[in-house]
């Protein structure tokens, strides 16, 4: 989904969401990911999207590879079942405590393609790694989670500790200010937005945010830094979704 942002003016540009945007965003947020058809048409009612509307939606995701189908119920691919995991993880956000140590991984592999150099970024940036220089990413070691083993074949990673004055270095690696600016914008948003289809919306682009936040440690984030509030209120409306779909 498009979102754009006037950092002076904290303003956001939330399109409406197609069929299939309403269809992932609601298996993306229910566990497990799977929902009969008739729920899936009660569900998306709300938002604007009618029975038809969300067939030609379904078919066309199946053949796509989003969906699987088994009789009446459809779920989520094993694809998407990887991004439900990051979705989930961004807003669990499992942290443990900062000792000072960053992560780095230098990247050993050459000869590949541009497609494959842009598949390796995009697994970095997912692991919230930032590119300090090229080939060179890191970041602070306070997550819960270890480094994909099949990493090892295109990097080598290390516990590094920098030289320099580390809000510094995170402020060179990660927008923080612009990240503030969007979070505001975006509670803003879900303060003023009633109707369901501008709730889901609105949670919509704040998943996708949370998506971006680089999950520092405490002591390396401005003081305003606004990621639990953001959280918070996106686990809130997950609750609800799941109180409608279950009556």
């Amino acid at each position: 989904m498009r979102m754009n942002l006037s950092v002076e003016s904290g303003e956001l540009d939330l399109p409406p969401l197609s069929a299939r945007s309403v269809v992932l965003s609601l298996l993306l947020g229910t566990h497990p990911p799977e929902l009969p058809v008739k729920e899936l048409v009660r569900a998306v009612e709300p938002f604007g999207v009618g029975g038809s509307t969300l067939r030609a939606a379904l078919s066309r995701m199946v053949a796509a590879g989003d969906l699987r189908r088994t009789d009446s119920v459809y779920r989520l691919s094993d694809r998407l079942l990887a991004r439900q995991r990051r979705q989930d993880e961004a807003v669990e956000a499992c942290t443990r405590a900062w000792d000072g140590d960053w992560e780095m991984v230098v990247i050993t592999a050459t000869g590949r393609g541009p497609a494959e150099r842009a598949d390796l970024r995009a697994r970095l940036t997912t692991l919230r790694l930032a590119e300090l220089r090229e080939g060179v990413w890191l970041r602070p070691a306070n997550l819960s989670r270890p480094l994909p083993d099949d990493l090892e074949e295109v990097a080598q990673s290390y516990t590094a500790r920098p030289d320099r004055p580390v809000h510094q270095l995170a402020a060179q690696l990660w927008p923080l200010d612009a990240w503030v600016a969007t979070a505001h914008a975006l509670l803003a948003h879900v303060a003023e937005a009633h109707r369901p289809a501008d709730r889901f919306t609105v949670f919509a682009a704040v998943v996708r945010h949370l998506l971006a936040d680089p999950v520092l440690p405490p002591e390396l984030l401005p003081a305003d830094w606004p990621g639990a509030t953001l959280r918070a209120a996106y686990a809130a409306y997950q609750g609800e979704i799941t109180r409608s779909i279950g009556h």
